[in-house]
C-alpha cells in the first residue's frame, strides 16, 4: 500500500505495509517493523533449524569419541579420562546460564550467535592443531606406569584449553540459537503459535536424526584414518553452519525490549523492593487494585508478598522503581522453580542410556538380523535416536491433530500435560530396566557365568529394547515440552535464560547421577564386597540402582502433580 507522509515543507512517498501484515515488538535486520510476509516462520527458522543441526553434529563428533582420544594419544587412564568427561559434560551444561545472562543483558542473541560460532570454530581448530602434534612420536615420552605414552605437558594444557573454548562457545551458542528460532513466530497470531509449538518439535527432530549417519561416519575416521581430520570436520562444518546461519539474516525477525531496561535489574529490584516494604499487607493492595485492572486478577494470589514491591512509603502505590510487569515477571520465575526441581529425577534417568544401559548391553548377544552384531555403544543410536525421530514426526502430524480436535489446544494438550505424560514414561523405562537386569543376572546364574564377566549371557539384545524405546518416548515428551515450557513461560527479553535453565536441569541430573553411581558403590564395596557397581557386572547389582532410581522419579513426579493443580501459566499483561 502506498501512502504520502507530510515531512516539514515536503511531500514523500514511502512503502508502508499493510497494519494487520506487521509483526508487533519486532523489526528487521534494517530496524524496520518486521512485516509477517516478509520475514520469520519457517522461511527464518530453517536456516537457524541447519545451523542447530549443524552445531550439534560438530558437538556430538567431539564428545561421543572423546574417551578413546583421551586414553590414546593423550595417554589419560580410563578413571581419569572418566573423571575429565564428567566434568566437562557437567560444565557445558551450567555453561549457557551464562551464555544466556550474557546474550539477554548486553549482547542480544543475534550476535552472541555470531561471536559464538567463532569462538566455536576456533576451539575445534585449536583441537586439531593438538591432535596433529601427537602424531608426532617424537615429542611423545613414556608415562610413569610405561603402558602408554604420554604427550608433552604443554601440549595437554593446549588441548584443555581448546577442548574447554568449546564448551565455551556451546554454553553461548545453543540456548540463544533455539531461542532465536522461537522468536521468528509471533505468539499473538494463531496460525503462527501453532508453528512455534512444531518448532520445537522439528528442532529435535533434525538435531537427532540429522546427526546419526554423519556421527558414525566421523566417529569411524578419528578411529581408523585420523584424529586430525575427525576434529577438524568438525570445525569445517561450524564453518558452514556460521554461513548457513548468516546467510538468513535478510529474512530474520528481531525481538524488541519495550520495556527498555535490563530484564535482570528490573526482577532485581522488585526482590530488593519487596524486601524493603516486608511488613506492609499485600492483601489489602490486590483487593483495592485489581478492580482498578492494575494487578492481573488470574494467579495474584500465589507469591503475594512480592506485590510489596509496588508500595511507596506512605502505602500509595508507586510504579515510578517497579511496575505491574516487572512483579509479574518475577512471580513467573519464582513458578518455575518447583517445576525445575521436580524434573531433576527425569534428568538423573536421562543420563543412564549412555552410561549403565550401554554396560548392560555389552553382556548380551547383540546380534540383531542375521550375523550382524552391534556394538554396544551404537544401541542408543539404533534404538533412542530412530525412535525420537520416528516418535517425533508420528506425534507433529498425528496425535497433535488429534488432539487440536479434542481440546481445543493450539499445541494438542498443554505443556505441562506435556512433560507429565514423559516423566511418566521415563519412571516406567527405569522399571523395567530394573525387571531386565533381574533377568539377566538370573541367566548369568543359570548358566554359571557368574565368574566369567567377558562371556555372552544368553540373553537377546532385544529384551534391552522396550527400556531404550520407553526412555527416547519419554524425552519426545518431557525434552521437547520441557524446551517449549521454559522457553514459553519467562519474560519476553529472558528467553535464552529459559532454555538455559532447561539444559540446566540435564546438566545437573547427570552430575547428580555421578555422584550416586560413586557414592553409592564407595557404601556398597566397603569390607571387599562387590557393590551395585562391580566391574564384573554380573556380581553387580544395577538393578537395586534402578529400583533407587525409580523411588526418586517416582518421588519426582508426585511433585510434579502437586505443582502442575497450582501452576498459573504466564501471560501477557497490557495496562
Amino acid at each position: 500500500m502506498t501512502i504520502i507522509i507530510a515531512t516539514g515543507d515536503e511531500i514523500s512517498e514511502a512503502e508502508i505495509p499493510l497494519l494487520d501484515d506487521v509483526v508487533p515488538g519486532s523489526v528487521d535486520c534494517k530496524g524496520r517493523s518486521a512485516v509477517r510476509s516478509k520475514s520469520g516462520c519457517w522461511k527464518s527458522s530453517s536456516f537457524i533449524i541447519g545451523a542447530g543441526v549443524a552445531e550439534r553434529l560438530a558437538y556430538y563428533g567431539i564428545s561421543a569419541n572423546l574417551v578413546s582420544y583421551l586414553t590414546g594419544p593423550l595417554g589419560q587412564s580410563t578413571a581419569t579420562a572418566a573423571s575429565v568427561l564428567n566434568a566437562w559434560f557437567g560444565t557445558s551444561s551450567l555453561l549457557p546460564i551464562l551464555g544466556g545472562f550474557v546474550a539477554d543483558s548486553f549482547a542480544g542473541r543475534f550476535r552472541m550467535i555470531i561471536v559464538s560460532c567463532v569462538l566455536y570454530i576456533s576451539g575445534l581448530s585449536f583441537l586439531s592443531l593438538s591432535a596433529s602434534l601427537s602424531s608426532d612420536s617424537s615429542q611423545c615420552k613414556p608415562a610413569a606406569n610405561k603402558l602408554r605414552c604420554s604427550p608433552p605437558d604443554l601440549q595437554i594444557v593446549f588441548f584443555f584449553f581448546s577442548f574447554y573454548l568449546v564448551s565455551l562457545a556451546q554454553g553461548g551458542l545453543t540456548p540463544c540459537l533455539q531461542a532465536f528460532g522461537a522468536d521468528q513466530f509471533d505468539e499473538e497470531d494463531e496460525d503462527e503459535c501453532k508453528a512455534k509449538s512444531s518448532f520445537f518439535n522439528w528442532w529435535t527432530c533434525f538435531s537427532a536424526g540429522g546427526i546419526l549417519v554423519p556421527l558414525l561416519i566421523l566417529t569411524y575416521i578419528q578411529e581408523n584414518v585420523s584424529w586430525v581430520l575427525g576434529f577438524g570436520i568438525p570445525a569445517i562444518v561450524m564453518c558452514l553452519a556460521l554461513l548457513l546461519f548468516l546467510s538468513g539474516t535478510m529474512t530474520y525477525r528481531f525481538r524488541v525490549n519495550t520495556h527498555g531496561k535490563n530484564p535482570f535489574v528490573r526482577i532485581h529490584r522488585v526482590f530488593i523492593k519487596a524486601a524493603k516494604n516486608w511488613k506492609a499487607d499485600p492483601v489489602a493492595l490486590s483487593i483495592d487494585e485489581e478492580g482498578q485492572g492494575i494487578l492481573p486478577q488470574e494467579g495474584c494470589a500465589q507469591f503475594k508478598f512480592l506485590d510489596k514491591a509496588l508500595l511507596a512509603p506512605d502505602g500509595s502505590i508507586n510504579e515510578k522503581i517497579c511496575s505491574v510487569t516487572d512483579v509479574e515477571d518475577a512471580k513467573s520465575l519464582l513458578r518455575l522453580v518447583p517445576i525445575w526441581l521436580a524434573c531433576l529425577g527425569y534428568s538423573i534417568i536421562y543420563s543412564q542410556p549412555a552410561t549403565l544401559f550401554t554396560k548392560q548391553a555389552a553382556t548380551v548377544d547383540r546380534h540383531l538380523i542375521g550375523g550382524f552384531e552391534l556394538p554396544a555403544a551404537s544401541l542408543q543410536q539404533c534404538f533412542i535416536t530412530v525412535t525420537i525421530t520416528v516418535s517425533l514426526v508420528l506425534y507433529d502430524r498425528v496425535f497433535v491433530p488429534i488432539a487440536r480436535a479434542i481440546t481445543k489446544n493450539p499445541s494438542g494438550i498443554s505443556m505441562l500435560q506435556r512433560i507429565g505424560t514423559g516423566l511418566l514414561l521415563s519412571s516406567t523405562s527405569i522399571v523395567i530396566a530394573a525387571f531386565i537386569e533381574r533377568k539377566r543376572l538370573a541367566l548369568a546364574r543359570e548358566y554359571g557365568l557368574v565368574d566369567m564377566p567377558n562371556t555372552l549371557i544368553p540373553m537377546s539384545v532385544w529384551w534391552l529394547a522396550p527400556q531404550y524405546v520407553l526412555s527416547a518416548s519419554s524425552d519426545v515428551f518431557a525434552m521437547v515440552g520441557l524446551q517449549e515450557f521454559f522457553y514459553d513461560q519467562v519474560p519476553s527479553e529472558l528467553k535464552s535464560i529459559g532454555l538455559a535453565m532447561y539444559l540446566s536441569i540435564l546438566g545437573v541430573g547427570s552430575l547428580l547421577s555421578s555422584f550416586l553411581v560413586s557414592s553409592i558403590q564407595k557404601l556398597t564395596s566397603a569390607n571387599g564386597q562387590d557393590g551395585w557397581f562391580a566391574d564384573n557386572l554380573n556380581r553387580a547389582h544395577l538393578d537395586y540402582f534402578y529400583w533407587l532410581l525409580a523411588g526418586i522419579s517416582a518421588a519426582g513426579f508426585a511433585g510434579f502433580v502437586c505443582f502442575n493443580r497450582s501452576y498459573v501459566y504466564r501471560r501477557r499483561i497490557n495496562i
